[in-house]
C-alpha cells in the first residue's frame, strides 16, 4: 500500500496522463476530422496537464526529502531540474503552452496546437520505465503507442457532442466512418506498439503471471481488450446505422463512448499505478 506521498503521486500522474492525451488527442482529431467547438475541451485538458505537471515535479522533490518541504525546496527541485524529470517538464510546459497559444491565433495555430500536442507527449519518452532501456526503437513504440491512444481518447468526447443532437447526426456518422478509417491503422500499431514495449519491460510469462508488475498489466490488457470491443460495435453496427439513417443508433453510440470514457479512465488510472508504485520484473 503506497504511503501519502505515493497515493499524491498515483493521482497526480493520472491527472497528467489524462490531461495531456486528451488535450494532445483533441487538437489532432480537430486537425484530421475538421471538428468545430473543440477549444474550450482542448484548453480544459491542457489547463489539467499543466497544473498535474508542475504538481508531479513538486512531488518528486517531497519523495527524495521524505518530506512535504521538499516541493518548495530550491536546492531540491534545482537538481531534479538537471535530470530527466527536468527535461520532461520543460517538454511538457513548451508543449503544452504551445497547445494552448495556438488555439488563439488563427488559421495556422492548430498546427501550432497540434506541435505542441506532440512535443508533451514526447515528455514520457525522458522518464518512466522506457527511458530507462535507452533503445531508440522502445522510444518510437512508445511514442507510436501514446499517439494512438491520444487520438482514440481526442476523438471521443467530439463525437458524443455531435451524436447527441438530431442536427448533427449526419456529421456524427461522417466522423466515426473517418475515425473508424484512421482507426484500421492506428489499431494494429497501437496493439503492436504496447505487445513490443510488454514483452520488452516484463521478459518472460513467468514475470508476468508472477510479479505485481506483470498482473497490473494484464488487467490493463484486459481492459484495453473491453475497449476493442466496444470500438468494434461502434464500428460494425452503430456507425453504419447512423449512416443509414436510424436515430435509435445515435443513442446507443453516444452510450458506448460514455463506456469507453470509463473504461479509458480505469486504463490511465492503471497506467498510473504501473509507472508509480510498482517496479520492474527483475
Amino acid at each position: 500500500m503506497p504511503d501519502a506521498f505515493g497515493l499524491a503521486a498515483i493521482i497526480t500522474k493520472f491527472a497528467l496522463y489524462l490531461g495531456v492525451m486528451a488535450a494532445a488527442g483533441t487538437v489532432i482529431a480537430t486537425l484530421m476530422f475538421r471538428l468545430d467547438r473543440t477549444r474550450g475541451l482542448a484548453v480544459a485538458f491542457a489547463v489539467l496537464g499543466l497544473m498535474a505537471t508542475i504538481l508531479a515535479f513538486s512531488l518528486r522533490g517531497a519523495n527524495l526529502t521524505g518530506d512535504v518541504s521538499g516541493m518548495t525546496d530550491p536546492e531540491m527541485l534545482g537538481l531534479l531540474w538537471t535530470t530527466p524529470v527536468g527535461t520532461a517538464l520543460l517538454l511538457r510546459l513548451v508543449g503544452l503552452g504551445l497547445l494552448i497559444a495556438g488555439l488563439f491565433i488563427g488559421r495556422v495555430g492548430i498546427w501550432v496546437s497540434v506541435l505542441g500536442g506532440i512535443i508533451a507527449i514526447w515528455s514520457f519518452d525522458h522518464v518512466g520505465h522506457v527511458s530507462g532501456r535507452d533503445t531508440t526503437l522502445l522510444d518510437i513504440a512508445l511514442t507510436l503507442h501514446l499517439l494512438a491512444v491520444a487520438l482514440w481518447i481526442g476523438v471521443l468526447t467530439p463525437l458524443k457532442r455531435l451524436a447527441s443532437s438530431s442536427a448533427t447526426y449526419a456529421s456524427a456518422a461522417d466522423v466515426g466512418h473517418r475515425f473508424g478509417v484512421v482507426a484500421m491503422v492506428t489499431v494494429p500499431a497501437l496493439i503492436i506498439a504496447g505487445g513490443y514495449m510488454g514483452y520488452k519491460l516484463v521478459g518472460s510469462l513467468e514475470a508476468l503471471v508472477g510479479t505485481g508488475y506483470g498482473q497490473a498489466l494484464i488487467i490493463k490488457v484486459m481492459l484495453v481488450g473491453l475497449l476493442l470491443g466496444l470500438a468494434a460495435a461502434n464500428k460494425l453496427r452503430f456507425i453504419p446505422a447512423l449512416r443509414s439513417g436510424d436515430p435509435a443508433a445515435a443513442n446507443h453510440l453516444s452510450k458506448s463512448i460514455s463506456v469507453e470514457w470509463l473504461v479509458i479512465l480505469a486504463v490511465l488510472g492503471t497506467t498510473a499505478v504501473l509507472t508509480t508504485n510498482l517496479t520492474l520484473p527483475t
